[in-house]
């Protein structure tokens, strides 16, 4: 007879128990956003393939208040993940140049650099 494993029984709140939990949670929630952003974006060069009238309603849509609210809510939660994953880099992907770890406010500052080098670039060819 084999006896039955014991199951403890986890609450759906469990994540809540801690604040370290609560962040992590967030920030795993953060990425449905940029995901959902994202295939925005191919539906809009999908609109833009399609011609001129169905790109214009895409800008149209994305230009209402809603629209714009949407977007801004995506730019907090990306600006969040972001900021989030810099902080877990050096834990995530320790960097070691000949034989010394490199000081993890050193990889998180480059990370920093990276994005606003990255930011200026596409900026720049936006035309802004």
């Amino acid at each position: 007879m084999n006896p039955r494993p014991y199951v403890r029984k986890v609450e759906r709140s469990w994540w809540l128990q801690h604040p370290r939990y609560v962040a992590y949670m967030i920030r795993e929630l953060t990425s449905l956003f940029v995901g959902l952003y994202c295939a925005l974006l191919v539906v809009g060069l999908v609109r833009l393939a399609q011609g001129q009238s169905a790109w214009e309603g895409f800008i149209a849509a994305f230009s209402s208040p809603v629209g714009v609210a949407f977007q801004l809510v995506c730019l907090v939660f990306a600006i969040y993940h972001s900021v989030t994953w810099f902080a877990l880099t050096p834990k995530a992907m320790p960097l070691m140049i000949k034989g010394e770890r490199v000081s993890g406010t050193v990889i998180v500052g480059a990370h920093y650099v990276a994005w606003a080098v990255v930011s200026i670039v596409v900026l720049i060819g936006a035309g802004v």
